[in-house]
């Protein structure tokens, strides 16, 4: 596949890394013996303490209808609060630094929060008892699920294919109301980054096309403790770091109301990207062309793991601007890759590749059918795109995709395939370029056939270091002496809303 220059991909946004000084060791230590037992102590007591307030205020309570707000729930909804601040309070963070003013439910029906990237963001979502959207597994958490029910939450169904239509349609309903449902407050990253940028925001709060406002939040603490991302440390070991800090700073802004234009209105991913310019610009933070789908790709681990991820993020938002990501399932991988077979080689025009995909040509189409012309003569090999949706779609399971490449090109089932075809797939999957399987064919019992089976190659990857030891390609870490980044530096967390 040929490589793009993909700008706005710097820092890799979901990992964190954590460094002590000998000096800040010591003083986790202390804290840890001192004050985090009482802190803990506290935080867990008036976690408790909320449930039973949260638990009466929900009962007998509709998903669906708002019911006028009697002076009981009133009474309830603010001990809430204060418990809730005497929590934080309790937790290290002393006083919120709150700048600019929220918006009335009927002006502003929709609150933006970025970034997102702890669950200590909860603040000003318990500050202000707005509505989030978050997932169905949520409301099943012992304490805080009660909580999440009580602020009455857009639940999104994961387990159902037509969530994400559904979930839309319900801010969409809610956005309507004319104030009468709660504020909706939105993380439009979808996941937890480490604040390094912003990423790409999803467009479900942009599609209703009313008035929203941004919100921002900042962590200006000299060690960042709160920071929940994919690779870094886990919930407790957060908690436990956030705790032992003397302090804990956080600041919330409100920005001015955006009113979409009548172009943004028609347009959701223009009003969501213009939106994200403004709340960068207001937080001084870069554009990441990064976005909550792309987080497998960079984080991909494994005997073949993706070395270079340029490539493959370009292609992956090519393929999700076209529709072709969300409907990526196993079931549609066999199918395409049988009918890829069946083209023994035979490479395909633009017309033709549409037509494999039924599709129209439009751009996006045309700059994904280009990644493949390896020759530069307006012909792919369909094989190479199905090796490549394969590995967007589960980059963690690269065996899974090797094994789906072999069935399109060996000649016979469980037959071997030449070594400049195991090339080409490999640099597809790996993100390289200039692949050279010498090394790796003198470790096969016949090394001079040229040819490789399935079998032979997965018993390859078993070995420890195969990607290093095994491949040779350009830019190779073995080449400058520099040992491979690693690519995950803790536990994999569920931080997606």
């Amino acid at each position: 596949m040929q490589t793009p220059s993909l700008s706005g991909v710097g820092r890799n946004p979901f990992v964190h890394e954590l460094r002590f000084t000998v000096p800040e060791k010591i003083k986790i230590g202390f804290m840890s013996v001192t004050v985090f037992p009482v802190r803990l102590l506290l935080v867990s007591f008036l976690m408790l303490l909320a449930w039973p307030f949260a638990f009466t205020a929900s009962l007998g309570r509709s998903e669906f209808v708002v019911e006028p707000q009697s002076w009981w729930r009133r009474f309830v909804d603010l001990c809430l609060r204060v418990i809730m601040r005497a929590m934080w309070f309790c937790g290290g963070f002393h006083w919120i630094k709150v700048k600019g003013e929220r918006a009335a439910p009927s002006e502003v029906p929709i609150l933006t929060v970025a970034p997102h990237s702890s669950y200590f963001d909860a603040i000003p979502v318990t500050m202000t008892m707005c509505s989030i959207v978050t997932k169905l597994e949520s409301r099943s958490i012992p304490v805080w699920g009660t909580l999440i029910s009580y602020i009455r939450p857009v639940f999104v169904f994961r387990s159902d294919q037509d969530s994400r239509r559904k979930t839309v349609e319900e801010i969409k309903r809610r956005a309507q109301s004319g104030g009468k449902w709660p504020q909706i407050m939105i993380f439009p990253e979808g996941t937890c980054t480490n604040r390094s940028g912003l990423i790409l925001f999803k467009a479900g709060a942009f599609i209703p096309g009313l008035p929203v406002q941004p919100v921002i939040l900042r962590y200006p603490n000299k060690l960042d403790t709160v920071s929940w991302t994919w690779h870094g440390p886990g919930a407790f070991k957060i908690l436990w770091l956030t705790l032992c800090q003397l302090h804990n700073s956080m600041e919330i802004e409100y920005l001015p109301i955006y009113a979409p234009s009548d172009q943004e209105k028609e347009n959701p991913a223009l009003f969501a990207s213009n939106v994200r310019k403004l709340m960068a610009k207001a937080l001084e933070l870069p554009l990441t062309d990064l976005s909550f789908d792309d987080r497998e790709i960079i984080l991909s681990q494994g005997p073949l793991r993706v070395q270079d991820c340029s490539s493959l993020l370009h292609f992956n938002q090519l393929v999700s601007r076209l529709g072709l990501r969300a409907g990526t399932t196993a079931e549609l991988l066999e199918e395409q890759a049988s009918r890829a077979r069946k083209l023994q080689g035979n490479r395909l025009a633009l017309d033709d590749f549409a037509q494999f995909l039924s599709l129209q040509v439009t751009d996006p189409l045309r700059q994904v059918h280009s990644l493949f012309d390896q020759h530069g003569d307006g012909h792919i090999d369909i094989r190479l795109y199905v090796t490549a949706l394969s590995t967007v779609h589960r980059p963690s399971r690269s065996l899974e995709t090797l094994k789906l490449a072999f069935k399109m090109y060996e000649s016979e089932e469980n037959g071997p395939i030449p070594e400049e075809e195991l090339s080409a797939i490999l640099e597809v999957m790996l993100g390289v370029k200039e692949l050279d399987l010498s090394h790796l064919f003198l470790a096969i019992e016949r090394p001079d056939s040229g040819k490789i089976t399935y079998d032979a190659l997965h018993r390859l990857t078993q070995q420890p270091h195969f990607t290093l030891n095994g491949l040779n390609y350009q830019e190779h870490p073995r080449k400058s002496c520099i040992s491979p980044s690693k690519s995950c530096n803790g536990q994999i967390h569920d931080k997606d809303n």
